[in-house]
């Protein structure tokens, strides 16, 4: 049984039945049969489908960001803004996939040699609570267009924006080719284990891609993997204070800093440390916390208690280690599972809140020597998602961005997705990409087509 619980009040709002084998079976049956149809397809045809997804999403726009706010939490505002974006995304592919997929002439000994990228089949895609829309359509678009069908295993505590999700696709006239599938973890297995299921791709923690990628090389399928992130925001002397004191304390509390992109560990030269944390501080204190109904909400809840349970764990003991907290650090009385916007400072590398990733709205300052300094902190980390560098010297950064050990870098900017750009980790952050042309490219085949006679 999945159970959804609204994170703002603890209460539980629904339930759905999980499917069994069986059902899990006929879905995979009816995704084959469907991609059998599918990928004899034109680009055409698949971008007609997916501009009608989109046009289903916005017309239904408040309806489908009630249930992000409902069953996770994100403030009403957000969760409009990411129906917009996943809807975004549909179109980008719709508009860009064919170009991105268009066959590639190689010279060689052939008359005539060339690339051409075809479809693999079913794709599973594993899906986390905290961007239910935005996540599942940065998978199902470009596979889609791609030619593939979709088998979507969203997460337990989001199974009504899962729903509706596969909904879009049965009113768009095309059902079977982005199914829900009700299962739980332990029922993964059986799903990537199937001869038809071709691919994989999976957000979610680096223990949980950890296990399905073993499972994915066991059965040599491919697989992307966006996993979590401790990203770090380098903040060097000559930058402007304001400008990014300003942009992270956005992209630390976003979702209520639930995001594998946010901006984890703030990492500051010591000339310009203390007026940043002088600017910095007003930012998170300002904030609104509370009902993420209501429009002036910037905060709401923690997704679950454990989650709010754990963030709670974290800041204290960070204290205990020697940090010191300006800001939050305690856990509200009442209902629901909010953690007020917390900022912790004079954080080192040895720290706790350093050490994990912390997946809540808790800002952790730290200060460096020099820019060298501040480039090994930021790699004295097992993950590799993103990071941002602040300064006057774009030249500079952009030197910088080569030495530091993520997969997506920006230059006095917020880290964010964007679907005509690729994102993606390194090191436990992950494999693969995602979005823009490089991730139409994961799931397709890159089929070589050589044509004789040798030339003379």
């Amino acid at each position: 049984m999945f159970t959804a619980t609204n994170p703002a009040t603890g209460e539980v709002i629904h339930q759905y039945k999980t499917m069994l084998t069986q059902a899990v079976d006929l879905a995979i049956e009816k995704s084959v049969n469907a991609f059998n149809v599918w990928r004899k397809t034109s680009f055409e045809e698949r971008a007609a489908l997916l501009n009608k997804v989109a046009d289903l999403m916005l017309e239904d726009e408040e309806a489908l960001a009630r249930l992000m706010t409902l069953e996770m939490g994100k403030p009403i505002k957000e969760a409009r803004g990411e129906v917009q974006k996943a809807a975004w995304c549909a179109r980008h592919y719709a508009e860009k996939g064919a170009s991105y997929l268009e066959p590639k002439t190689l010279e060689s000994d052939a008359s005539l040699s060339y690339v051409q990228h075809l479809p693999l089949g079913p794709v599973l895609g594993i899906l986390p609570w905290n961007a239910p829309f935005w996540l599942a359509f940065r998978f199902c678009a470009p596979a889609l267009m791609a030619g593939n069908t979709c088998l979507m295993k969203h997460d337990s505590h989001v199974p009504a924006c899962a729903e509706a999700i596969a909904k879009l696709f049965e009113k768009a006239g095309h059902p079977r080719l982005m199914q829900n599938l009700r299962v739980h973890n332990e029922q993964v297995a059986h799903i990537l284990e199937h001869e038809a299921v071709c691919a994989v791709s999976l957000t979610g923690s680096s223990w949980a891609g950890s296990q399905v990628a073993s499972l994915a090389a066991k059965h040599i399928k491919p697989a992307v993997l966006e996993l979590g992130g401790s990203d770090p925001s380098l903040v060097l002397a000559d930058a402007d204070i304001e400008k990014a004191a300003e942009t992270l304390a956005l992209s630390r509390i976003i979702n209520a800093g639930q995001s594998c992109i946010a901006a984890k560990r703030i990492i500051v030269e010591a000339s310009v440390y203390d007026d940043f944390i002088e600017a910095f501080k007003p930012h998170l204190a300002r904030l609104k916390m509370g009902d993420p109904l209501e429009e002036d909400t910037q905060v709401g809840p923690i997704a679950r208690a454990d989650l709010q349970e754990a963030l709670d764990r974290q800041v204290k003991m960070t204290v205990e280690q020697g940090a010191r907290c300006l800001l939050g650090g305690e856990m509200p009385e009442g209902k629901g599972f909010f953690y007020p916007p917390t900022l912790l400072v004079d954080v080192t590398p040895s720290m706790q809140a350093s050490c994990e990733e912390t997946f809540g709205p808790i800002a952790v300052i730290m200060k460096a020597t020099s820019e060298e300094n501040a480039l090994e902190i930021a790699n004295d980390t097992p993950y590799g998602l993103a990071a941002s560098i602040w300064t006057a010297d774009t030249d500079k950064a952009r030197r910088m961005a080569i030495e530091i050990e993520a997969g997506q870098v920006a230059i006095n900017g917020i880290v964010k997705t964007d679907p005509r750009l690729p994102s993606g980790g390194i090191k436990k952050s992950g494999y693969g990409r995602e979005l823009g042309p490089h991730g139409i490219m994961e799931f397709v085949n890159v089929q070589q087509v050589w044509v004789g006679p040798v030339k003379s």
